[in-house]
């Protein structure tokens, strides 16, 4: 299944005999919490969900945006009227990068339907609604490890032996700035992708083709195995989707640099790419 849905696909959708469960889950760095966006004005139907404190743990040794425990993020789920056999679309204010956390989560944890809104909130053409729905308890039981997830070893065997992507923004990869976390600079021997080249001025997926052509590129073909880190498991799940896309398969280092940086004795690499 395509892991990302149009505007207009939807609205098709749901006004069908199986409706999406819809989730709002707008977020943004170091933001003020999404809900009052939400409540100013969101998708009918949409249910919103907080990044911070439902679709991560508390911050600490293993990053800024650690998973979630499984069981209590189901919780979240069912009460939000996820099924199993329900379909997902999820969205958030145009980024794509809360929507794809939330969807690497319910794709990792085994639900097979879910899709990210393709542009978000920005895309929507329709009305918006101040009402907060009421949805059925959803059954949706999670079963984590339904696709790649690497701890910090993994990444770094991942950067010797295959490709591991770091999606963070160039400056940020080289270290000649870190504005968020301890030291700046990259896990050593992992390929700059920044993420916001996944997508056009419009925020929307590049064609296939076209991202497929830029991963190949930057390395990736059908014998490698492929991971993605950023600063906290967030943006990675976004080029996780785009790779999708793409036609590859990647694990996420969720930890991502938080994780990585809050133990010392792991070795920094800093500048730009070798030749």
């Amino acid at each position: 299944m395509k892991p990302i849905i149009t505007a207009s696909e939807y609205m098709s959708e749901s006004a069908g005999p199986r409706p999406p469960v819809l989730l709002d889950v707008r977020w943004q760095l170091g933001g003020p919490n999404g809900r009052a966006d939400y409540e100013a004005g969101h998708l009918p139907g949409a249910v919103f969900v907080d990044l911070d404190s439902e679709l991560a743990g508390p911050a600490g040794s293993g990053g800024r945006h650690p998973l979630p425990d499984p069981e209590a993020f189901g919780a979240v789920m069912r009460r939000a009227g996820v099924g199993r056999a329900t379909p997902v679309v999820v969205y958030d204010g145009g980024q794509g990068w809360a929507a794809a956390r939330a969807w690497w989560l319910l794709r990792w944890t085994g639900h097979r339907d879910v899709r990210v809104l393709d542009g978000g909130l920005a895309a929507w053409t329709g009305e918006l609604t101040t009402g907060i729905p009421e949805p059925a308890e959803g059954d949706f039981r999670p079963e984590p490890g339904a696709i790649g997830l690497l701890d910090a070893d993994a990444a770094a065997e991942l950067a010797r032996s295959g490709l591991l992507l770091d999606a963070r923004a160039p400056e940020r990869y080289r270290g000649d700035v870190e504005p968020i976390d301890r030291v700046g600079g990259h896990i050593p021997g992992a390929v700059s992708a920044p993420t916001t080249q996944n997508v056009g001025e419009d925020g929307r997926f590049l064609p296939a083709g076209t991202l497929a052509s830029r991963f190949s590129a930057l390395g990736a073909d059908g014998d490698t195995g492929i991971g993605v880190y950023c600063g906290s498991g967030v943006s990675g799940a976004h080029e996780v989707l785009a790779l999708e896309l793409a036609g590859h398969r990647a694990a996420l280092y969720a930890g991502s640099w938080s994780e990585w940086t809050s133990d010392e004795s792991r070795p920094v690499a800093t500048g730009p790419e070798p030749a």
